[in-house]
């Protein structure tokens, strides 16, 4: 008995140290990375369209500050994404490079620096299942390369 209780311990300790609950995942909550040679870790995101909110958290992987090699995660219409990767890298640092106030945007994190991680919650509401969005890093000239298709499915 004394080594199936040490054993369950372990396992409870294991998972909770691993992030992961005993129930199914509702597929809600995503999370990807960004490093110093920016490139997010994927370039398609999904949740699932009964999600009546999502939660994604980004954590910079790389090294550099957020001055220099800064990261976040930004999400639009596909139609809105030029125009509003074009208006933030005016906005500045201090305003993440999202322009204030800006309601193109569906969600957007923080800039943050190598070692860091930062999350969103949203909103599905107004969105709709199928259609593609755009998530791209805002950083000036990140916006080309560091971008993917966010779907409900």
């Amino acid at each position: 008995m004394k080594n199936i209780s040490i054993y369950t311990g372990m396992m409870t300790l294991l998972i909770a140290l691993s992030g992961n609950s005993a129930s199914a995942d509702d597929g809600c909550n995503l999370s990807l990375g960004a490093a110093d040679n920016m490139q997010f870790s994927t370039k398609a995101m999904s949740a699932p369209a009964s999600c009546e909110n999502i939660t994604v958290t980004l954590n910079h992987t790389g090294q550099f500050p957020k001055n220099a090699m800064g990261h976040n995660w930004v999400l639009t219409t596909e139609a809105d994404f030029k125009g509003v990767a074009m208006d933030g890298g005016s906005a500045g640092l201090k305003n993440n490079y999202v322009k204030e106030g800006d309601s193109r945007v569906i969600a957007a994190t923080a800039i943050i620096g190598g070692g860091e991680s930062t999350s969103v919650t949203f909103s599905t509401g107004g969105m709709t299942a199928g259609t593609a969005y755009t998530f791209f890093c805002s950083f000036p000239g990140h916006w080309g390369i560091m971008k993917g298709t966010f779907t409900l499915s």
